[in-house]
């Protein structure tokens, strides 16, 4: 499997600057290693405005508080047995977990777009786990592409999209996992699989038992819109082979003999093409095909958020 250049040390300037900035209301772009963030405070309203300004993005759809530990996730939301268990397992990650919000949290009522529950999770990522450290508090970074968007896994991506919004922008190399976190809910009654993400759901049932599909919840989290993820051509999945004018992205060594292909994995390997998945779309979509036809992607592990962030591209989730 090829693996993404080493990430870079966080630059202690860099992680200052960008501490500063989010105190003073103004936006950056932040890596993670799930994809690049546009990020604000989330306690203040007028930042996380200037989020969904950048974005275009609905203001519906409530954003992920990231915060640098445990304790800091404690005093944002409330943690039954359940999250602490999976907090204990899986943070740093790519988890994301919908809980109560605790009064006085300090996640602005516009980043949990009015609900009485916040998502949170304790990021990976050095550069921005040094910058949430630096910061103090909650920082709300949805990916860092214009709604619809397929997400920013590189720099340079992330600072086309959105770049002219931010006050400055922190290199963190190419994104790990390539894909937005998993999302659970943790409220009453059994825990419910909100999104599929950059953690397979069989290590998260391992530990606290069958996930619920999302019902009325839905809205809780984010990424679910039908139109997601998109690239500006249309999208064909589950194509055996590329018809005329189209770029084929091919997993696996399989039949395909298209002069335009780009290869999401040829071993078949779903965690790198996870990793590639949004910089190959992105890849694709600059050159002007006809459409993007996407190879059969295994419906198991990470295999699971590929498709559903493939499908949403196609249009084809409600």
């Amino acid at each position: 499997m090829t693996r993404p250049p080493a990430t870079p040390d966080p630059d202690p300037h860099a992680v200052a600057a960008a501490a500063r900035a989010l105190g003073a209301g103004q936006l950056v772009i932040l890596p993670t290693e799930t994809v690049y963030g546009l990020a604000a405070d989330a306690a203040n309203p007028d930042a996380v405005a200037a989020i969904f300004e950048a974005k275009g993005r609905p203001r519906f759809n409530p954003l992920i508080a990231h915060v640098a530990d445990l304790a800091a996730a404690r005093r944002i939301a409330v943690l039954d047995d359940r999250a602490e268990q999976l907090a204990a397992a899986f943070w740093p990650g790519p988890l994301t977990l919908v809980l109560p919000v605790r009064e006085g949290a300090g996640v602005c009522d516009l980043a949990r777009a009015g609900l009485d529950t916040v998502a949170v999770r304790v990021p990976a990522h050095p550069v921005i786990r040094a910058v949430l450290q630096a910061f103090g508090g909650a920082v709300a970074a949805p990916s860092a592409n214009r709604s619809g968007r397929p997400s920013p896994t590189t720099l340079a991506d992330a600072v086309s999209e959105t770049g002219a919004a931010a006050a400055l922008a922190l290199n963190g190399g190419a994104c790990d996992v390539g894909v937005e976190s998993t999302v659970v809910g943790l409220l009453e009654g059994p825990p419910q699989w909100l999104r599929a993400g950059g953690l397979e759901r069989a290590r998260i049932e391992a530990l606290i038992g069958p996930l619920a599909e999302a019902g009325a919840d839905a809205r809780r989290t984010p990424g679910r819109l039908v139109a997601h993820y998109a690239p500006d051509a249309p999208v064909r999945i589950n194509a055996s082979a590329a018809r005329p004018g189209e770029v084929y992205l091919s997993f696996g060594t399989g039949p395909e003999t298209a002069s335009d292909r780009l290869s999401l994995s040829e071993t078949g390997d779903v965690r790198e093409a996870a990793q590639r998945l949004f910089r190959l779309l992105r890849a694709a979509d600059r050159r002007a095909p006809t459409a993007i036809a996407v190879a059969p992607i295994p419906d198991t592990g990470l295999g699971e958020a590929i498709n559903d962030r493939l499908s949403r591209a196609a249009g084809k989730v409600g």
